[in-house]
């Protein structure tokens, strides 16, 4: 009697196990089903920026990858037609193309270094850094002063930054009245000059960025690392800078593919001279 009951149980046991199991089945089959069907139209709320995405961003590189081919022109009624590499030999057959290569790596380095990361970067965290730390007139009035050179057109920038490096600018009007040597700025320096503007004008955006990445540094680590004894200098190298560093990485990249296209401010303030000793590579193709 024992035994039958015991027989009894262990089949119990063993259909409930495989009824659990038929549906543990079934629950996996009809999750696998809904993610099916939920794949098909995953890509539905991403297709319209998708769209525009491939509309106004890969449709103008790819024309102009198509006129690069072509003999088209900027003014004429004439239609553009196929030339092959032909735009290409006479490009690179041209000294003056080879050196305004050249001289963009060159212009490139130096706004990397001058403007990027040494002015821009360095110059927008430590305002950026002033921001935080200061009072709400101050912060009013450094953020009314800097994002007002950024806001301006270009156009009107570079003929500010004309008038303060040319030969009769303002510049020269101070240095005069310092009983110091002056110059012809755009003449002698007119990289630098150049640089300078940039500077002038991008400090906004690399201040705006940082203030935003610094408003994420939890106050409570840097107050436990001056607890701690660390000063200034240790904790913005050691808690501060490590804890923005993709924005600071963001910010470089940023200020290095608007170095790449720089145009309006050198046109209006130098027009790639004298010479050609700033004329880049979107001055020399315009």
């Amino acid at each position: 009697m024992t035994a039958r009951r015991g027989d009894r149980a262990a089949g119990t046991a063993r259909r409930e196990g495989r009824a659990a199991t038929a549906r543990r089945e079934g629950r996996w089959h009809r999750a696998a089903g809904t993610a099916r069907r939920g794949g098909r139209w995953r890509w539905a709320p991403v297709t319209p920026a998708t769209v525009l995405l491939l509309l106004f961003l890969a449709g103008p590189i790819g024309y102009c990858v198509w006129i690069a081919f072509t003999d088209a022109q900027l003014t004429g009624a004439s239609g553009a037609r196929f030339i092959g590499l032909d735009n290409f030999r006479r490009a690179f057959a041209d000294p003056d193309f080879r050196g305004a290569v050249w001289l963009t790596l060159v212009f490139t380095l130096v706004f990397t270094l001058v403007s990027a990361v040494i002015g821009q970067n360095t110059l927008g965290l430590a305002l950026a850094g002033l921001m935080r730390a200061a009072s709400r007139p101050v912060r009013t009035v450094t953020g009314a002063l800097v994002i007002t050179a950024w806001v301006l057109p270009e156009v009107v920038a570079a003929f500010l930054l004309y008038a303060f490096f040319r030969r009769e600018g303002t510049l020269n009007a101070v240095l005069d009245w310092l009983h110091l040597p002056s110059q012809n700025w755009l003449f002698t320096l007119p990289i630098l000059a150049v640089s300078f503007a940039n500077v002038w004008r991008g400090t906004a955006f690399s201040m705006l960025i940082y203030s935003a990445a610094l408003s994420s540094v939890p106050r409570e680590v840097t107050e436990a690392a001056e607890v701690d004894g660390a000063g200034g200098v240790r904790r913005l190298w050691h808690v501060t800078l490590p804890m923005i560093r993709r924005s600071i990485g963001t910010n470089l990249m940023l200020n290095t593919l608007s170095t790449l296209s720089v145009f309006g401010l050198i046109w209006a303030m130098t027009r790639g001279g004298p010479g050609n000793r700033s004329q880049t590579l979107p001055v020399f193709m315009y």
